[in-house]
């Protein structure tokens, strides 16, 4: 039984960060725990492109939060239900059903994908994969149009064509796992139609920009062996249901387009009255707080951290070093001591490039190969098999 004179702390979003603060927090039963998010699972954001490419199924990427939040302890409560206002002054947030008070606040929402309104027709005909139902809406469609060109091939048929706009993390690992899977499907079952097109957009002079030429130069080269066009500085202009145009005049002919441009923050960011950087995610000062209210934290894809004036590339690990700062600064900051500065960096980026490649780059070291994808495939495997632990003894509590 949970005491009434706990410090109450709700945490917003289940994403790598939400969830790691909430297991770390949960060990301290001074503590009650509420966690709110819209969707009733965990999404393991890192294996989408593996589902795409039909590696694994939906089941395998996502974790129950009911079950893992009754695993995580008895002061923990998952509440599937969308925050949709914040009043700081009196500490409370509201719900379109209920209102919670809190003693602290965390805010690690994430972020979306940007589809930019000035591109005339993205809305309507590009697909983002952030969300687990775009993802598994492209997946169905594409495997469709597979069958259907397939089924009426005959000895003659038109390539599929899959336009990818941005050429960052996202963009290359869509356009390597894709690319990988037809290769391998049409192989496998000796199809007369076996013509997949992949055209890869970047508005860059080089793919993953300001990522280290080793990873760079190797993405590049398996992309390219992988049979993918990738057209450099230059952007989608516009596109139509047929048609992708690029700003220096070419169209390019298009069954389906991903749009991996970039992200902003989530819907409830801008109706919050905080500060905020010019793309509106929300600044945080040296303990992850924001400026006007030291019981608020923010964590994860909800607010930008630099190092030597660059950008912290937002990635699960750095989310989930994040979190881990949090949590110790919302225990000092109960006890009334000096909260620790933090101080993250990446410590290292694996890059998924189709079955049985990676390149990667960790503590420093660079390697690829069928080694590097066994290590990124080793720590995804842990990280869910730590949670569907979790989630498993959640489960045999609630049916005991």
């Amino acid at each position: 039984m949970i005491k009434n004179n706990v410090k109450k702390i709700v945490v917003i979003g289940a994403g790598y960060g939400g969830v790691r603060l909430v297991e770390k927090l949960s060990r301290n039963h001074s503590y009650e725990i509420a966690l709110f998010d819209k969707n009733p699972y965990h999404f393991m954001q890192t294996d989408v492109y593996d589902l795409i490419a039909n590696e694994v199924d939906f089941a395998k990427i996502i974790v129950d939060l009911y079950t893992l939040c009754s695993g995580l302890g008895d002061n923990v409560s998952f509440y599937n239900q969308e925050v949709k206002e914040i009043d700081f002054s009196h500490k409370r947030v509201f719900t379109d059903t209920q209102r919670f008070s809190y003693d602290y606040l965390v805010i690690a929402v994430g972020a979306r994908t940007k589809f930019v309104k000035s591109i005339q027709g993205l809305n309507e005909y590009a697909h983002g994969v952030k969300a687990l139902h775009r993802a598994m809406y492209f997946k169905q469609k594409f495997e469709m149009s597979l069958f259907r060109k397939v089924d009426a091939s005959g000895a003659k048929c038109d390539p599929l064509n899959i336009v990818i706009a941005g050429a960052g993390l996202s963009g290359v690992e869509i356009a390597a796992q894709m690319a990988s899977f037809a290769k391998e499907f049409y192989c496998k079952n000796h199809f007369l139609c076996r013509k997949l097109n992949i055209v890869l957009v970047n508005s860059s002079q080089k793919i993953l920009k300001g990522m280290d030429i080793f990873l760079v130069e190797k993405s590049e080269k398996r992309l390219l062996n992988l049979g993918v066009t990738i057209k450099n500085n230059v952007r989608v202009a516009s596109l139509t249901k047929e048609y992708v145009y690029l700003s220096n005049g070419e169209s390019i002919a298009m069954d389906f387009m991903i749009f991996a441009g970039g992200i902003e923050p989530n819907g409830l960011i801008y109706k919050l009255d905080l500060q905020k950087d010019k793309r509106g995610f929300l600044l945080t000062n040296e303990f992850l707080q924001t400026p006007q209210y030291k019981e608020v934290f923010v964590i994860g894809d909800a607010t930008i951290l630099h190092k030597n004036e660059k950008i912290i590339a937002p990635t699960a690990d750095v989310a989930e070093q994040m979190a881990d700062i949090c949590a110790t600064n919302i225990e000092l900051l109960d006890k009334g001591k000096t909260l620790r500065k933090h101080s993250i960096k990446s410590r290292g980026i694996l890059i998924s490039l189709g079955r049985n490649y990676a390149v990667a780059k960790v503590f420093g070291l660079f390697f690829d190969g069928y080694f590097a994808y066994c290590v990124k495939k080793f720590v995804e495997k842990s990280y869910a098999w730590h949670l569907d632990r979790k989630s498993k003894n959640g489960c045999q509590k609630i049916f005991k």
